[in-house]
């Protein structure tokens, strides 16, 4: 149920931050949804591989490079997800930013039952 929960939130935040922000297009709350199950999906398989290819970048620029990392998850989430898309990669780092920091606060205004 903690995860039903999590990727309606996360739809809910996709589809108002594709609202607000200028260069992110998402054609409904339907493909909000998917967008979020197709992150996490991609945060639990292909997300450690590129943390562990890039570990030296990442140590290098103490840790910033993670945001490069996420940017690109978003940018590979566009070209799985139709009706989503993202114009460029500036774009993708602000999206993944933001979504990162709402996401933040509103589970921890939800909580976290187990």
């Amino acid at each position: 149920m903690n995860l039903l929960i999590r990727i309606i939130v996360t739809a809910g935040l996709v589809f108002g931050i594709a609202h607000f922000l200028p260069g992110v297009h998402v054609a409904g709350f339907y493909t909000a949804a998917v967008v979020a199950v197709v992150l996490a999906l991609l945060n639990v398989f292909v997300k450690p591989i590129m943390v562990l290819l890039t570990l030296p970048f990442t140590i290098i620029t103490l840790g910033l490079f993670l945001l490069v990392v996420n940017a690109i998850i978003i940018l590979l989430c566009t070209k799985i997800v139709g009706g989503f898309t993202v114009d460029t990669f500036w774009v993708a780092m602000i999206f993944s930013v933001i979504l990162s920091l709402c996401q933040s606060i509103v589970y921890s205004i939800i909580g976290n039952e187990k």
